[in-house]
């Protein structure tokens, strides 16, 4: 089942789910940290990935880089916090209506 588990993120796909991750075994993470925030920062002092977590207690939502935990973040700061790391979205594509022409230079023409 796909409930347990990380999901792995690349660019804007989905490429893996149900993932176990490294936990950390940092001795100075705080002592209620569970074994998904630790999976979390574990895999961040592994890679460059960005964690996200959302806690299943509280959910409540911490973000995680290089083995950094920042809890209680809501949507708003996380969207900030991501734009600062990644920088801003990129304008999505819209659906065209069938017989709608492409406009010039859409790749999807």
């Amino acid at each position: 089942p796909l409930h347990d588990g990380a999901v792995i993120i690349n660019r804007d796909r989905v490429v893996a789910a149900g993932c176990f991750l490294p936990l950390s075994i940092n001795p100075d993470l705080p002592g209620d940290l569970g074994t998904r925030h630790r999976a979390a920062v574990g895999v961040t002092e592994e890679s460059d990935a960005i964690a996200i977590v959302v806690s299943e207690e509280t959910g409540t939502i911490s973000l995680v880089t290089g083995g950094e935990i920042t809890r209680n973040l809501d949507g708003a700061g996380l969207r900030q916090r991501l734009s600062q790391l990644l920088g801003p979205p990129l304008k999505a594509f819209g659906r065209r209506r069938a017989g709608t022409p492409a406009p010039l230079g859409d790749p999807a023409k």
